[in-house]
């Protein structure tokens, strides 16, 4: 059950070591920004502006924050440019509490009409498929009867890593043949759990980036036909993207919340990149809660977006 308890030491050495290239990246660049310079000074912002654009903050949220700082200097009026660095992190951090949605908890099934359905949707590549694996371990080890369902009938190996996944899981895998309807695996797979006494289901889809009338018309439809066999399904539509993209994972996102009611999302692949700062700007901007982030290929690999504990390995821990 510690998957879905309280935050441990081991899953902080984690996520120390898989913001470790983000924040290396980012104060090295603070550094040579303020580097000789007395004061917090407009100079200063400006490169301050840059750097957070650049390390895939986004543009609207690096202005909300540089904004944010600018009221602090022109209050403070001496302010010196060594504070810097902890006046950043304190507005990170304020940014992200106001955002209620980053609240940091996992997918409950209390109270919940079983299956509790989860539609995982994302691009190819993401790590989508990937995502669904740890997530039925996750839940597998926490004590729930999990089955997954091969929806992404368009591409084999999509279809064969999810059954790689079930295998090594231990979780069964429902599928179709190649070229399936998408909706008729979702529907099979939910007649299948409901039959066996399923706690929890989750959905793998295509990951095309077809146009979004679409992609709308696609994912509406498997939504629909699911309700057939259970009515509250899905309970949760889960976005998968992948954190070392910048820029195009904001771009996915805007995708994919206007083709379907996203309701959550995963961000992958932040132990590789130094753009974890995208994080940042996605729970700013899209106010869909971040529920869980990708930091490497283990099982175990996995956690729930903790906002506090991401801000102090992201700037370093504080008394």
């Amino acid at each position: 059950m510690a998957f879905f308890g309280l935050f441990n030491k081991e899953k902080k050495e984690t996520l120390d070591d898989g913001l470790e290239k983000t924040k290396s990246s980012f104060f090295d660049k603070i550094g040579r920004s303020i580097a000789g310079k007395s004061k917090v000074d407009e100079e200063v912002l400006d490169d301050l502006e840059e750097i957070l654009v650049m390390s895939d903050v986004g543009v609207d949220t690096t202005l909300k924050i540089i904004e944010r700082i600018e009221k602090r200097v022109e209050r403070d009026k001496y302010m010196n440019s060594s504070e810097l660095q902890m006046i950043l992190r304190e507005e990170v951090a304020a940014l992200l509490e106001e955002n209620e949605t980053t609240d940091g908890s996992s997918f409950s099934l209390e109270g919940q009409d079983l299956p509790y359905v989860i539609m995982v949707v994302g691009v190819n590549g993401v790590g989508k498929t990937t995502t669904i694996g740890k997530l039925a371990y996750q839940f597998k080890s926490s004590g729930y009867n999990v089955v997954l369902g091969a929806a992404d009938t368009f591409r084999a190996a999509a279809v064969e890593q999810l059954e790689i996944w079930g295998e090594r899981v231990g979780v069964p895998v429902i599928k179709q043949k190649m070229g399936s309807d998408p909706a008729s695996v979702a529907y099979d797979t939910i007649e299948h759990a409901k039959a066996r006494g399923a706690d929890v289901v989750l959905i793998d889809t295509a990951g095309r980036l077809h146009n979004k009338v679409g992609l709308m018309n696609e994912l509406t439809k498997i939504r629909n036909v699911m309700k057939k066999v259970h009515p509250a399904a899905p309970q949760e539509v889960l976005l998968v993207l992948d954190g070392s993209t910048g820029q195009n994972a904001f771009e996915q996102a805007k995708q994919f919340t206007a083709a379907t009611d996203v309701s959550a999302l995963a961000i992958t692949k932040l132990d590789g990149t130094a753009k974890g700062g995208v994080v940042i700007g996605i729970s700013d901007q899209f106010k869909i809660p971040v529920k869980y982030i990708g930091l490497g290929e283990k099982l175990t690999d996995i956690q729930l977006f903790d906002k506090k504990e991401f801000v102090d390995s992201l700037f370093g821990n504080r008394k």
